[in-house]
Formats: structure tokens, sequence, C-alpha cells
């Protein structure tokens, strides 16, 4: 019998859409669902980015699998679920996680790019575009920073949806942080689906100031606003 569990956030009412909304609605919303593969947990967020790159929680899972499950079972469990967030929430874009191979890590790479072929493929036949971004891509999209740790990404992730905590476990936060990172590319990438080549820096990194960057700003102005207010 398969053994999975998963932990799911949606955002509160005021914020989120309803499930019966379709991500094409609105020429101005775009749907984006990020993947963080893994055979052991897998996280799926989806976020929905409107003007001024404004990012929206719309729901975030993890999918978790045994270890003592047989390989297949594994690989179906996860795919299922990909499968159903992908038709419960119609995104325009898939964002995955691009990992590198490492001899010490061989079976978890191996794990990882099973699950990466499984939701290439479950994209394909929806006909969504995909995007492969490396770690260092997310995290200079989301923090500025390339070698941000997963404790000042998870922060941002937090600060960009204006979350009251940053989502856990780390999968679940990494997920968002994939979302966003499609994100905040330019329209003609997102709307393109164009794969990022191997070690290529998001078109956000570059500028002076990231998106990341301006949306902590603008949390900060907020907060500083809120305090003088009250005062």
């Amino acid at each position: 019998m398969c053994r999975t569990s998963s932990r799911t956030w949606r955002s509160p009412p005021t914020c989120r859409r309803s499930s019966t909304t379709k991500s094409s609605d609105t020429s101005v919303t775009k749907r984006i669902l990020g993947i963080d593969p893994g055979l052991t947990r897998c996280g799926v967020g989806v976020i929905d980015v409107g003007a001024g790159r404004k990012c929206t929680l719309v729901a975030v899972s993890v999918v978790r699998t045994a270890v003592d499950m047989e390989l297949a079972e594994r690989l179906a469990t996860i795919g299922n679920e990909i499968a159903r967030l992908m038709d419960e929430h119609t995104p325009q874009v898939v964002s995955i996680e691009r990992v590198f191979a490492e001899a010490r890590n061989l079976n978890t790479v191996m794990g990882v790019a099973q699950i990466t072929g499984i939701a290439l493929r479950e994209a394909a036949n929806r006909g969504i575009p995909t995007e492969l971004h490396t770690p260092s891509e997310v995290k200079a999209a989301v923090s500025g920073y390339g070698q941000a740790d997963k404790a000042q990404v998870a922060e941002m992730v937090r600060r960009i949806l204006r979350l009251d905590a940053p989502p856990k476990p780390a999968d679940a936060s990494d997920a968002l942080a994939l979302a966003i990172c499609a994100g905040f590319q330019t329209p003609i990438a997102r709307l393109g689906g164009a794969k990022r080549s191997h070690g290529s820096v998001p078109a956000a990194a570059k500028r002076p100031t990231t998106p990341a960057q301006e949306a902590w700003l603008a949390a900060e102005q907020a907060a500083k606003s809120g305090r003088r207010n009250l005062g």
C-alpha cells in the first residue's frame, strides 16, 4: 500500500483566487507552478504573479513517499500528484529545479532526475511551457545573492508572498522560490517557455536592483508607514 503524506498551505480568503478560477481569466496575472523534485519529498508550489510582479500564494504542498516502497510505486505516486495539481491549478508556466550530479550524492541525484523527467512529461502532455533553474539562479532571483542560504531564501519567500511565516519544510519554500524565480523573468521568456541553459543567470539577477530586493524594500516601507500611522 502506498504510504504518502502531504502538507498544504493555502493563501487566506482575501488573497486566494477561487478554486474554479482559471489562470487565463486575466491577461495581467500569470500562474506559475514550481517543483522542487525529490523522491522522498517533492515540493510543489503555485503562485499568481500580477502587475508590478506582485506575487500571491495560491497553494503549496509536499508529496512524500516511504523509502521502503517500490521505485515504480514511488514514481507513480509523485507523478499522479503532480498531474493532479497541474490539472487543478492550470499553470501557464512550470518551473523546475535543475540539479547537477555529484558523485557523493548519486542516489539522490538519480531520484531528482527521475522526478524531473516525470514533471517535464506531465507539463508537455498539457502543453505547458517549462523552465529549468539552478539553485544559484533561484537564490539570485529571489534574494539578490546567488550564495544565499536556505534561511535567507525562505525569509525572502515569506516577504515576497506576504506570509506570516516561511512555509515548512524547506521543500515547500524551495518550490515557491522556483515559482517566484520564473515569475521574475521577462514576459518574453515566460511566454516562450524558454529553458535556461547551464550556468545562465536570470534576467532579474542582472539588474542593479532585483525584483526581490524591490519587494523587500516595499515591505520595509509599508512597515515603516504603518508604524508612523500608529504614532
